[in-house]
């Protein structure tokens, strides 16, 4: 199944995005200081990530990694340092306020899919937050993680070798020992987030997981 055009993409990002600035409207400031799910970064940094990537358009990416002197994370820290406000609520507030932008770097527009989804639960496990993603969003995320590397931002290697099958949906993947999970599940892990082995069953499951647990994140 090909990815949605972006006419189709660009209202689900939006739509999660919208649902997450309700979500961070009730914080406190505990929880925005709380830690992600992305190492080093708490909640009010990974926001102003998200502001950053909808700020960022194809011309100004090159830009700005040229600056970072092509070090992508380098890049990350200069665009939370530039979007960081001095409160949680002026971040939100500009989150507010780009949260229908359609500006993408050099990527296809699946990939602003994967961010909300993604740096949403980066979020929201760490809050006991819950969401029930729409399918169609998951498995447009989860298949272009699946065909892009790790070096653009994909987890095509970490699902390499094995045959992955999400339990709630059609996407299937790959050849080898099966590994079954909830879409999310799936592209959590393949997205080089932590994983707990119950959420995965199938003879190549405990293989899986540790060869996520080995790989650099």
């Amino acid at each position: 199944m090909p990815s949605r055009p972006s006419a189709a993409v660009w209202p689900a990002v939006h739509i999660e995005r919208d649902i997450l600035i309700r979500e961070l409207e009730s914080l406190t400031p505990e929880q925005w200081a709380q830690p992600s799910l992305c190492p080093g970064w708490d909640i009010h940094d990974v926001v102003a990530h998200l502001v950053d990537s909808a700020k960022t358009t194809r011309l100004g990416f090159l830009r700005q990694l040229i600056a970072a002197r092509f070090d992508f994370d380098r890049h990350n820290a200069n665009g939370i340092t530039r979007e960081r406000a001095s409160t949680p609520e002026a971040t939100l507030a500009e989150f507010r306020r780009v949260r229908d932008a359609t500006r993408t770097p050099p990527a296809a527009p699946a990939t602003r899919l994967v961010e909300a989804i993604v740096h949403g639960e980066d979020i929201r496990r760490p809050l006991g937050l819950p969401r029930s993603y729409p399918s169609g969003s998951i498995d447009v995320a989860l298949r272009y993680q699946l065909r892009t590397g790790i070096s653009m931002g994909g987890g095509k290697e970490r699902a390499a070798g094995f045959r992955l099958r999400a339990s709630d949906s059609g996407v299937g993947h790959g050849s080898g020992p099966e590994v079954e999970g909830t879409s999310l599940v799936l592209l959590m892990a393949i997205s080089g987030r932590p994983v707990d082995t119950e959420d995965f069953r199938g003879e190549g499951a405990a293989t899986f997981v540790r060869s996520l647990e080995q790989a650099p994140r």
